[in-house]
C-alpha cells in the first residue's frame, strides 16, 4: 500500500476510535443517570450500544457534510446565527414547500421545539406517510397535516422546510432564549446518526439509513 494512502487509512483509524471513546463515556454517563423501570430496559440499550455507536462514528467520518467534526465532543460544530434562523420559515412557505416536495421515507425534516422562551431545532425523519390525507408522521414528533394551518397538535412543534440554516442549527445542537443564542447542546446517539441520513446536495432525498429501531 502507498505511504500517503497507509497514513489517510491510520488517520481515519485514529479518529474512529476518538469518536467511539467520546460517545461511549456520554452515552454510558446517560445510562447511569436514567431510571429504567425494568432491568431488560438498560440490559438492552448495553446490548445495541456498541453497534449503534460504531455505526454512526462510521457515518460520521464517511458523509459528505458541510459541517465541523468535534472528535473530542463526537458532535458537529458551526458558528451560530444571533437569532433563530426561521425568517423565511412562514406557514404558507412551509405548506407550499411539502405540498411541491410531497415526503418520502427517511427523509430528514427539521421542527422547531418551544419551551417557554427558549427554542432549539431539532432533526426528525419520516416513518409513515398518508397521501390521501396529506400527511406524515415523523418518528419523534408525531404526524404533521400540511394542508391544515395547524400542522401539529402540539402548539410547542411546528414543523420547518428543510434548508441548509435551519439543518445546520439542528445538528449543532444551537438553542435560544428570546432573541439571544445560549450554549448549545449534545445531540443524542440517535439524532447524530440521523444528521448522517442528510443529504446536504438533495435536501429533498434522504441517504438511506434506518434509525426507527433505536
Amino acid at each position: 500500500m502507498p505511504h500517503d494512502l497507509l497514513s489517510q487509512s491510520s488517520l481515519q483509524t485514529t479518529q474512529f476510535s476518538e469518536l467511539c471513546n467520546a460517545m461511549y463515556e456520554r452515552e454510558v454517563m446517560i445510562l447511569a443517570n436514567t431510571n429504567f423501570s425494568d432491568i431488560k430496559q438498560i440490559q438492552n440499550r448495553l446490548k445495541s450500544l456498541t453497534h449503534y455507536i460504531k455505526r454512526t462514528a462510521g457515518s460520521m467520518l464517511a458523509i459528505d457534510s458541510p459541517l465541523l467534526l468535534d472528535l473530542q465532543n463526537a458532535s458537529w460544530t458551526m458558528k451560530q446565527a444571533k437569532q433563530i434562523p426561521i425568517a423565511e420559515q412562514a406557514v404558507s412557505e412551509i405548506q407550499t414547500w411539502y405540498q411541491k416536495n410531497p415526503p418520502v421515507l427517511g427523509l430528514v425534516i427539521p421542527v422547531l421545539i418551544t419551551n417557554g422562551a427558549s427554542s432549539r431545532i431539532i432533526i426528525d425523519c419520516v416513518d409513515r406517510i398518508d397521501i390521501e390525507k396529506a400527511r406524515f408522521r415523523s418518528n419523534y414528533c408525531g404526524w404533521f397535516n400540511y394542508q391544515q394551518e395547524i400542522m401539529n397538535a402540539d402548539t410547542n412543534i411546528t414543523l420547518l422546510k428543510p434548508n441548509k440554516k435551519v439543518l445546520t442549527a439542528a445538528c449543532s445542537g444551537h438553542q435560544w432564549r428570546g432573541n439571544t443564542k445560549t450554549g448549545p447542546i449534545t445531540l443524542s446517539l440517535r439524532e447524530l446518526l440521523l444528521s448522517c441520513q442528510i443529504n446536504w446536495r438533495n435536501l429533498r432525498a434522504p441517504i438511506p439509513l434506518n434509525v426507527s429501531a433505536f
